[in-house]
């Protein structure tokens, strides 16, 4: 660690890279730009992380890793800026204190800087913002990738229904659907590695290939 920074950790960032490799495929296959998925405005609000930073990891590049504490302040930060009250007021250090179960100078501290959170101060102010766990501690690798991979999934929903409506006109389209092979590639991009989907592919080629299209 350097000046406050840390280098992020090797597993996260290839997580990543796999993850923005596949939502853009899935983008692709379904004609969504890419600057709709990848939006790095929206990317940044949702997982926390600087826009900047978000940039430059879609890019493939090292953008440095705030410490703990850095972390927590800068994201703390982008809480209180982007998830405000009804009346479109940042919460009071008060509020936030209230609705965390914590004093008013703990809270005081927490946002100041002056004091180093603990994973229950964390757990607390994330469920007061009503964000996932983590929002306030992930690296920002994994972060990111924690937000794409829910834009995968809807990728992969939409991809679902649209390939179930073209089964109805497709006899391929409908055998396809009675084996259950689209619900198992659904459930095959959520596996952890690249070998566990390479697995599954293997299997799949060879029930397509046991699949004939019936001749019109």
């Amino acid at each position: 660690m350097s000046d406050g920074f840390e280098v992020p950790g090797a597993v996260a960032t290839v997580l990543l890279s796999a993850v923005v490799t596949r939502v853009a495929a899935l983008a692709d296959r379904l004609g969504v730009p890419h600057a709709e998925v990848f939006d790095t405005r929206r990317l940044s609000v949702a997982c926390g992380v600087p826009e900047s930073v978000v940039k430059a990891l879609l890019s493939g590049r090292p953008a440095g890793e705030p410490d703990v504490q850095a972390r927590f302040l800068q994201r703390l930060d982008l809480l209180r800026r982007t998830r405000l009250k009804p009346n479109g007021r940042k919460y009071t250090q008060q509020e936030i204190a209230d609705g965390a179960g914590m004093s008013r100078q703990q809270a005081g501290a927490l946002i100041n800087g002056d004091r180093r959170p603990t994973m229950e101060h964390c757990d607390a102010i994330q469920r007061f913002f009503r964000v996932h766990a983590g929002f306030l501690t992930a690296e920002d690798p994994e972060a990111l990738a924690g937000v794409l991979q829910h834009t995968e999934q809807e990728l992969l929903q939409k991809l679902a229904a649209r390939e179930a409506a073209a089964a109805a006109e497709d006899p391929l389209e409908r055998l396809l659907q009675d084996h259950g092979v689209r619900g198992i590639a659904w459930r095959a991009a959520q596996l952890p590695t690249d070998q566990h989907r390479d697995k599954v592919a293997e299997w799949l080629d060879m029930l397509l290939e046991s699949v004939k299209r019936p001749e019109s």
